[in-house]
């Protein structure tokens, strides 16, 4: 499957280092350089997004043929590149960070270009897209008629996402979705019928009101709002809207998470998913993005963390919690049809750290453990229903018999298994002793279990 990235491309510098220090000619931070990285941005991140996680993709643009020019082509390195003259110099963004704290940006090149030239080569790529993102970063090149024709015809048979710019042009008819934040589609929204973009409502009332309107105004399948720490809102042209709540992130930089998102919605269409499943998807993926580290972390070569639902991915739940000095505990097992035992074992074993981590066994598991009619609940849902506790922080799957790998993974402070395990049933409490962890007991009670509560719902059946 063949995904084309067609917009406008910047170089992103970023200057990272520490700041211990006022300058003596004025009250500002002296930063103390550590290192300097330059990367692609706008549509060649999302580029870059998508070959990283080894997908055919192509890149359409326009690039200048200046020394940042250069620069820019070679971070676009292993990617194909279809590009025609920009007539304008390179935009280059320059952060400035002390640790992960931004002190400063400076914009060069971004005044508004002429509008580019596109080659025939450009419609070429763009005619044997598999799946399109259109990356819009108010440059221009969306706005040139027989690239619109292009991405229209696109349109009618694959997949097209079109993630807006409040200074670009706006959407082909027919695309399948446009992924503007909230930000961007209420100012697209403003004006003649639209919200205002001093509307007095925020949130998820003002994503639905300028999800209408651009509805109407933008002739798209849908629009998807994206709402930050909200999650998005999906708005169909034809049902109703559909709220994606996020998993909870914390996050210094969220640059890059918008082209995280589109990319995954543009995948996950082109595959056959329907679009509220293929938003969750875009929304668990921009989350995973953040908690690995962002933009940052593309320089590290560091994976996408997988989250569930609602809660941190469990390894860097853990990693928060060491990060402040806390104390990780862990439990395990099948949790099979959750019961007021499950409940009782998971609320003490929370109130012994700073966070509980629960290592799942999966399906596969539990069959070889319990017999073929075992799980009851499959592994997606078991641990759905454990994040949705308080109580739980984070849930993590292991295919072993045994939990000592995952352990071996997280490495825990504080192991809690019920009281009704000994020492001797427990191996695994050598390995937790090996980096200096403790294995606990918290009470166990008997009159509740999952084997007595399927015997007594097939009774009932």
């Amino acid at each position: 499957m063949k995904t084309v990235v067609v917009g406008d491309v910047l170089l992103d510098t970023d200057i990272t280092g520490s700041a211990q220090r006022l300058s003596p000619d004025a009250p500002v931070p002296v930063v103390d350089v550590d290192s300097i990285r330059r990367r692609a941005g706008g549509a060649g991140l999302v580029a870059r997004m998508l070959a990283r996680d080894g997908h055919d993709v192509a890149l359409v643009t326009v690039l200048s043929d200046d020394g940042a020019s250069a620069e820019l082509r070679a971070a676009l390195a292993g990617i194909a590149v279809t590009a025609g003259p920009s007539g304008a110099p390179t935009p280059v963004k320059t952060r400035i960070r002390a640790g992960t704290q931004a002190v400063v940006r400076f914009d060069e090149g971004c005044s508004p270009p002429p509008v580019p030239a596109v080659t025939r080569e450009m419609l070429s790529v763009i005619a044997g897209a598999d799946a399109v993102v259109v990356a819009d970063y108010g440059r221009g090149l969306t706005a040139v008629p027989q690239l619109r024709h292009a991405l229209e015809a696109a349109a009618g048979r694959v997949p097209v996402i079109w993630d807006p710019h409040p200074a670009g042009a706006g959407p082909v008819p027919g695309v399948a979705a446009v992924t503007p934040n909230l930000s961007e589609a209420r100012q697209s929204a403003s004006g003649p019928g639209g919200v205002g973009a001093g509307a007095g409502t925020g949130g998820i009332a003002a994503a639905l009101h300028a999800a209408a309107v651009l509805l109407e105004r933008w002739k798209s399948r849908s629009v998807v709002v994206t709402l930050g720490a909200l999650g998005a809102l999906v708005h169909p042209a034809a049902g109703l809207p559909q709220v994606i709540p996020a998993p909870d992130v914390q996050a210094a930089d969220t640059c890059g998470a918008g082209d995280r998102f589109a990319a995954t919605l543009a995948l996950a269409l082109a595959r056959g998913t329907a679009l509220e499943p293929a938003a969750e998807q875009a929304v668990q993926a921009a989350a995973g993005f953040l908690a690995a580290g962002g933009v940052a972390a593309l320089h590290r070569g560091k994976a996408p963390v997988q989250l569930h639902s609602g809660s941190l991915d469990a390894m860097a739940a853990a990693g928060a919690v060491r990060g402040r000095g806390g104390t990780v505990v862990a439990t395990g097992g099948c949790f099979d049809l959750l019961h007021a035992g499950h409940a009782r074992t998971l609320s003490a074993a929370r109130r012994l750290g700073d966070c509980l981590i629960v290592v799942l066994n999966s399906d596969a598991s539990v069959r070889r453990l319990k017999g073929n009619q075992r799980p009851i609940i499959g592994q997606e849902d078991r641990a759905e229903l454990l994040l949705s506790l308080g109580c739980v922080d984070g849930v993590l799957i292991f295919e072993e018999d045994t939990p000592e790998a995952a352990l071996e993974r997280l490495r825990p402070d504080i192991w809690v298994k019920g009281g009704d395990y000994r020492e001797d049933q427990l191996p695994e409490a050598r390995l937790i002793r090996a980096w200096g962890g403790e294995t606990v007991t918290v009470p166990y009670h008997p009159a509740r279990s999952t084997t007595a509560l399927a015997a007594a719902l097939a009774r009932v059946g």
